[in-house]
């Protein structure tokens, strides 16, 4: 049984990598780094190549990938490996590896996870090269994702650049990967579930609609990607497996669509917030996972509580005439946020977004059209806050906020920040329309809600 689960999920991997422009070779196995020259040259012949990493994924990978290139008699330069003991995709080293690659003559292979995949994706392409990824753990989708996340001048940014063009994903790398690493990986994927359901209601609600193609390879097999939490937590091999290649599939997905949309929802938007706010717990920043996961709990939260309501019984009219004009909302954000950076960009992403009350109120009247058989095809779509809770936690991710330092009173304040970073249409977006948003989070902190606040110093009681 295991097997044919396994053949269906190639089936559909390899269905995705037709699918997508840019990536046009991934494989998953076992011992694969032994055999990189070999994706190597069916990708780019017998150009010479060079390997990217830092001093662990060289250990666990590079050394071999080398050895790979050397014993075919294929031309490996000597590689360039980061000497630095917590290394970031900052644009500083972006620019290193650029530097590097510009004196060398040669076709980059990076070996690594988020960090030396991104900045050697930035760096390949402000040189015009492609590059393949050997990826040493199941943390994130973005390897085979269009664009590199690299924090710049105190920011996190996504810089548009292409994906590899092939990806070797060895499993016994990546079943003994850092510890917590592979779990940051499946709080991502876990992601896609709310993510798919902020994608619904932005298609309901006639903003955005739902790419079939994208959505048949992002959610097809997504409840059988992350069927096994534990079996990730102890490094089971079809758990993992199977991580690995729903990973994949997203990044494709991603491809296929030109957008994240398919991928992230008010998830990221929450990880994205702290990245920009420069956010670390116990003096580093929480993986991009770990954050993600606390997001997709906030998200669940709030789903529940918008389910309670009578959306189809709203008084579109009484609402409309009370939607708040932009400049209202601009004053707003500027007494919510004090770092500059991120204010500009809170008021640009809700600028782009905000409508007249006019446009509000046919909104609405879809909101209330829609609300029955919507409600009825997310509650199907989503699992519970409390199954997400029992998942996370068999995979060893953490699922409360104090855990990643975000306290909840801070977690109150990041709904409402969250909601203004970005233009994508969520879960956000609708609690704010339907001016639902204050009394779903006085009940989601309220001493029997989910994340209760000592209402006297801001600090969690339960």
């Amino acid at each position: 049984m295991a097997q044919d689960k396994l053949s269906e999920d190639e089936r559909l991997l390899e269905g995705a990598v037709k699918a997508a422009d840019q990536t046009r070779l991934v494989r998953v196995g076992r011992g694969l780094r032994h055999e990189a020259v070999s994706a190597f040259e069916e990708l780019f012949g017998r150009s010479p190549a060079v390997i990217v990493a830092d001093g662990n994924t060289f250990a666990a990978a590079g050394r071999d990938v080398v050895d790979s290139f050397r014993q075919a008699g294929h031309a490996c330069l000597e590689p360039y490996v980061f000497d630095l003991p917590d290394l970031h995709a900052e644009y500083p080293h972006v620019e290193t590896v650029e530097r590097f690659l510009a004196s060398a003559d040669a076709i980059p292979v990076a070996v690594g996870s988020g960090t030396i995949n991104d900045m050697t994706k930035l760096a390949s392409h402000h040189l015009g090269r492609p590059y393949l990824c050997v990826a040493t753990a199941a943390s994130m989708d973005g390897y085979t994702a269009f664009g590199a996340s690299i924090t710049r001048e105190g920011s996190k940014q996504t810089f548009n650049c292409p994906a590899p063009k092939g990806v070797v994903a060895d499993l016994e790398v990546i079943e003994a990967a850092p510890e917590g690493m592979n779990a940051s990986g499946y709080a991502d994927l876990l992601a896609k579930i709310v993510a798919g359901a902020d994608w619904l209601v932005a298609e309901a609600l006639k903003v955005e609609p739902v790419d079939a193609t994208a959505w048949e390879m992002m959610h097809s097999r997504l409840r059988t990607w992350v069927g096994n939490p534990d079996g990730i937590r102890h490094g089971d091999s079809e758990a993992v497996h199977c991580l690995i290649l729903g990973l994949l599939v997203s990044g494709l997905a991603m491809q296929w669509t030109r957008t994240s949309r398919v991928a992230s929802g008010a998830d990221h938007q929450f990880s994205h917030l702290w990245d920009m706010q420069n956010h670390v717990h116990n003096g580093r920043a929480p993986s991009h996972g770990f954050k993600v996961g606390i997001g997709t709990l906030a998200s669940s939260a709030l789903y529940e509580r918008l389910f309670t309501q009578a959306l189809d019984e709203l008084d579109a009219d009484s609402l409309a005439a009370r939607w708040p004009e932009l400049d209202s909302i601009e004053a707003d954000i500027r007494a919510r946020f004090d770092l500059p950076e991120l204010t500009a960009k809170a008021l640009e992403e809700t600028e782009a977004k905000y409508v007249d009350r006019d446009a509000i109120r046919e909104q609405l009247l879809q909101v209330r059209a829609v609300w029955p058989a919507l409600r009825e095809r997310l509650q199907a779509h989503l699992v519970s806050f409390d199954e997400l809770t029992d998942c996370l936690t068999a995979a060893g991710c953490p699922v409360r906020p104090e855990q990643i330092g975000i306290s909840p009173a801070r977690l109150r304040e990041s709904y409402r920040q969250a909601y203004c970073i970005r233009r994508r249409f969520t879960i956000l977006d609708l609690a704010a329309r339907t001016q639902l948003f204050e009394p779903a989070l006085e009940e989601i902190f309220s001493p029997h809600g989910r994340w209760p606040i000592d209402s006297s110093d801001g600090s969690h009681t339960g």
